[in-house]
């Protein structure tokens, strides 16, 4: 899946090293591996209170064989959004896939608009199977834009694409999860922008294998109210995403949410799915930006 992407010039890294001061004056520098310079990594062992994990997009400059093993040092045991080509990979390196990718179209051709529908419908009833055979159990999915239709008529018709995959879905095991995203900034006319629509959405598909995944960056923008929207309808939600706001970077306070009274709320709730760490690192390591967030969501 490919997402809207920038990348600054401050994540311009090699493959190979990576450049650091640690231990040195201003004017000398220490060649260290990546792996190395995880070294300094979150405080262990983490509070474990939360299910971490990270959505592999956001450091997609890292190689996946690299990256799988700065996770278990840091101790994020899931990526998200990673499609079967790489899943023998994540089982080498003991990480989970939190949420699969690949049966999708892409984020605007989705399933409220029945042209698509028979080509998600193939593409779902292949995956599903593969997902629950891996041992997984999130699978995303999108609602699509509107493109001038109706948000009830684009309801109905996601409602009457999706139940010819549930059936599937609940003999394996496997969640279908659609995404809300903020219609703003980000995704411009996508149709499911809003909680309430997809709890409809919920209830009327009627299965404990259709739920959300609650973007806590997008929600922010589209609706506000963060804390209050996961305690009232925390049962439709299966999975959260992270972000600053403004900006879609680091989640500290540099910006306006407090994730760590967000993190206590989800965990209030019994909550035992994961959040995933979805921000666009600006630091000049990636790796610290990450750690950093581990830190403040491990409450």
């Amino acid at each position: 899946m490919k997402r809207r992407t920038f990348v600054q010039s401050s994540l311009a890294l090699s493959t190979g090293v990576l450049l650091t001061n640690t231990a040195c004056t201003t004017t000398q520098k220490v060649t260290t591996t990546l792996k190395e310079i995880t070294q300094a990594a979150v405080p262990t062992p983490l509070k474990a209170n939360i299910r971490h994990s990270v959505s592999r997009w956001c450091f997609g400059k890292y190689p996946l064989e690299e990256f799988l093993p700065i996770l278990n040092e840091i101790g994020i045991p899931a990526l998200d959004l990673v499609g079967p080509d790489d899943w023998a990979l994540l089982k080498k390196h003991n990480i989970d896939c939190s949420m699969c990718n690949g049966a999708e179209i892409n984020l605007v051709d989705g399933w409220n608009d029945p042209k698509f529908h028979e080509q998600l419908i193939q593409q779902y009833s292949d995956m599903i199977p593969k997902v629950a055979r891996a041992g997984y159990t999130n699978l995303i999915c999108f609602s699509g834009n509107r493109r001038g239709m109706d948000d009830e008529v684009g309801l109905q018709n996601c409602v009457e694409g999706l139940k010819q995959i549930m059936p599937l879905a609940e003999e394996n095991g496997v969640i279908i999860i659609m995404e809300l995203f903020n219609s703003k900034i980000d995704h411009p006319d996508y149709m499911c922008d809003k909680t309430a629509w997809g709890v409809k959405l919920c209830d009327a598909l009627g299965s404990e294998n259709f739920k959300l995944l609650y973007d806590i960056y997008h929600m922010q923008i589209n609706e506000g109210d963060i804390i209050r929207t996961i305690q009232d309808f925390h049962p439709y939600f299966a999975h959260y995403h992270t972000a600053g706001v403004p900006g879609r970077n680091e989640i500290n306070d540099t910006q306006e949410l407090n994730y760590p009274a967000i993190m206590k709320a989800i965990l209030k709730t019994g909550f035992k799915g994961y959040v995933a760490q979805e921000f666009i690192p600006t630091y000049e390591n990636p790796i610290d930006s990450l750690k950093e967030a581990i830190r403040i969501c491990d409450v």
